[in-house]
């Protein structure tokens, strides 16, 4: 085995470790901590005390989410037996308060803290993890279904295809990840169709993650003139897949000047 594949065993190894040692008081003590308490504090919403509040439920959900068994039940039963250990009253164990909870979590307060926590972890990378002294960022997008509410059906509806009152509200998401540690630095949601829902799009909108001297990779789907622009005027480098309907070979240095700003109607039939 390669050094970089023992490497790689190895990280993997340590991240099974924390996700199967992992619980709701550890992210509680992280939420709590000095570099995040602060972003917790300014975005949590106003709330009266209740058995779960915010930055609780917060905790549970992300022990929730690493647990082999991600039912609300066991994350409930887990934060009642800490309860007990530590010496405080026992609490019910119906799961309907910690997911009523769990659904009043702001959408703001969740992205901002994955956004910081991406941006720590990136502070901490060896100067040898960075290619050429660059950061390397991939960016890509997915879809995932949601809770069939009507607010949800509203903003996040579903192919036109479907047949109304069957399947689940969708929405798009796009995520910026850092090639050398792994992190979520930064991602941007959507509806699934309609105006502004395609990946570019939403690439857009979290397009201040990049600096000068940054190189982005992506797939066939970002590999437009436009974008290469917006990125290259950022002083951006990007690698893109190139559309398989295209040709092969593009050299854009080659397109066809069309004239000054003040020709553009006139030429605007033209072809780059």
């Amino acid at each position: 085995m390669s050094i970089n594949n023992k490497l790689a065993h190895h990280q993997q190894q340590k991240i099974q470790h924390y996700a199967q040692n992992s619980d709701a008081y550890s992210f509680f003590n992280l939420l709590t901590s000095s570099e995040l308490l602060s972003t917790v504090e300014a975005l949590i919403p106003e709330h009266r005390e209740r058995q779960f509040p915010p930055t609780e439920t917060l905790s549970m959900f992300l022990a929730q989410a690493l647990n082999q068994d991600r039912s609300c039940q066991k994350a409930v039963n887990d934060a009642a037996v800490k309860r007990l250990m530590g010496g405080l009253p026992l609490i019910s164990t119906a799961t309907g308060g910690y997911c009523r909870a769990r659904q009043r979590l702001p959408l703001a307060m969740v992205s901002a803290l994955a956004r910081q926590t991406g941006q720590l972890i990136q502070g901490q990378i060896p100067a040898q993890w960075c290619w050429e002294d660059r950061r390397i960022y991939v960016i890509d997008g997915t879809t995932v279904t949601m809770p069939d509410t009507e607010a949800n059906q509203a903003a996040y509806p579903q192919q036109r295809g479907q047949k109304p009152g069957l399947g689940f509200p969708i929405c798009r998401l796009l995520g910026v990840t850092c090639l050398s540690s792994g992190a979520i630095v930064n991602a941007s949601i959507g509806p699934l169709s309609g105006k502004g829902s395609d990946e570019q799009t939403l690439l857009r909108n979290v397009l201040d993650t990049f600096t000068t001297g940054d190189c982005v990779l992506g797939d066939a789907f970002f590999g437009t003139y436009f974008l290469l622009s917006a990125l290259y005027d950022k002083g951006v480098d990007a690698l893109f897949e190139q559309m398989g309907a295209r040709k092969r070979v593009t050299d854009y240095r080659k397109g066809k000047e069309m004239g000054s700003d003040s020709n553009y109607t006139k030429n605007r039939g033209q072809v780059l």
